[in-house]
């Protein structure tokens, strides 16, 4: 299968090592951005959510309006507003977009964040919020006729939209989460599981995990699997890893000027996610060919954190060595967002597309020899084949 690509569609340019240098939603930053990742072949961006940032329907649609093949993936949260509103207005951003919209629904890991917005649940019973918002939602955007739902958490009679979206039967929703109730539901309704990056062998736990809900779920399909990374590239080994020095130190200093979020930095972070990211963190600083974890520890493991480092074929190599795991969904954003865009999309984009091509006409070419012979049922057999052709690569000393 194809790999894709998934940027950030940042508003403004502010990030963990440097303040933002004017509003929160600079329009031509916006937009110069969108524009850098649609011309270097990055599929699509994400529209992040948080409680005071801004929305990031109406950013999205901006965006939609002035780029042509760019995909969208919208945060969204669920304790925001009623789901019949909410199906409404992704239908509507999917008809501007022409059929280019996705939906990533955040159940929300901390509960002081989530309290800025009146949400006062604990974390299972959003994850069982989530749940129902999202079965909902597809139901709002697949159903023709007046239907009433008496849920545990959303109750409402004779609804029936009378705007549905482009896509068929409805846009891609994307989920993400570490814990069991976050595989339970994710397992269930997500067409794309997010991860955050982690050493390949933790990663390998989750995608099972994912797996064994989906199929709890009675599925007879499995979620796509995404994983996020903060490459760091240079052209040598030797430059990359004193960028990398680098980007710490200006994360520390941005750290110690200024809360790098109103959420980031906690000592005891809540969801399960970020707890991961810190223990992978004590366990060492350096996992596999290029992961790098003192990026995360240094913000709490504050969302996407954990980095990858070398130069663009390293990092390539790196990313492939989780598409093995299948993985083929990858979500990377830099520390200087535009540049790094730039860079990423030149350098690194190009070399994963190549040796995935080349592996997928090598797995086809195995299947078509071996139909003659006796067919392997597997549905999905990266995993195996990576494990017989390869060791997971070791840390670096």
């Amino acid at each position: 299968m194809p790999v894709e690509f998934l940027g950030i569609a940042a508003t403004h340019d502010g990030s963990e090592v440097s303040p933002r240098s004017g509003a929160s939603f600079d329009k031509d930053y916006t937009l110069k951005l969108a524009r850098a990742h649609q011309e270097y072949g990055w599929d699509r961006v994400l529209f992040a959510y948080s409680s005071g940032s801004p929305d990031p329907s109406p950013a999205a649609a901006y965006i939609a309006a002035r780029t042509e093949t760019l995909q969208l993936l919208v945060a969204h949260r669920p304790n925001v507003s009623y789901p019949t509103f909410a199906a409404k207005t992704f239908a509507t951003l999917d008809r501007i977009s022409d059929g280019r919209l996705a939906v990533h629904f955040i159940t929300g890991g901390n509960d002081h964040e989530q309290g800025r917005e009146g949400d006062t649940l604990g974390k299972d019973e959003r994850y069982d919020r989530t749940h129902e918002y999202i079965r909902i939602v597809k139901k709002i955007w697949t159903s023709h006729e007046p239907f009433d739902h008496e849920g545990t958490h959303y109750r409402f009679h004779d609804f029936v939209s009378d705007t549905f979206p482009v896509q068929q039967p409805h846009p891609l929703v994307s989920f993400g989460g570490s814990s069991a109730a976050a595989y339970a539901a994710g397992g269930a309704e997500a067409d794309i599981y997010c991860l955050w990056g982690e050493p390949l062998a933790q990663t390998a736990e989750q995608i099972a995990s994912v797996k064994a809900a989906a199929r709890a779920a009675g599925r007879t399909d499995v979620p796509r699997i995404q994983v996020a990374f903060r490459p760091i590239l240079a052209p040598t080994e030797e430059l990359a890893w004193e960028k990398a020095h680098r980007t710490l130190e200006r994360i520390r200093a941005r750290k110690a000027g200024a809360p790098l979020t109103r959420h980031h930095g906690l000592t005891n972070p809540q969801n399960a996610g970020s707890q991961r990211l810190l223990a992978a963190a004590a366990a060492g600083e350096r996992h596999d060919r290029a992961l790098w974890t003192p990026t995360a520890a240094a913000t709490g493991g504050a969302g996407n954190s954990n980095a990858l480092v070398g130069t663009p074929e390293t990092v390539a190599q790196a990313l492939l060595d989780y598409y093995d795991l299948g993985v083929d969904i990858i979500s990377a954003r830099g520390y200087d967002l535009l540049d790094d865009a730039i860079d990423f999309g030149r350098q690194v984009i190009p070399i994963v597309r190549e040796e995935v091509a080349k592996r997928d006409a090598a797995r086809a070419d195995t299947s078509t020899k071996s139909a003659a012979g006796q067919a392997d049922d597997r549905p999905d057999n990266r995993a195996d084949d990576r494990a017989s052709a390869q060791q997971v690569p070791q840390p670096v000393a």
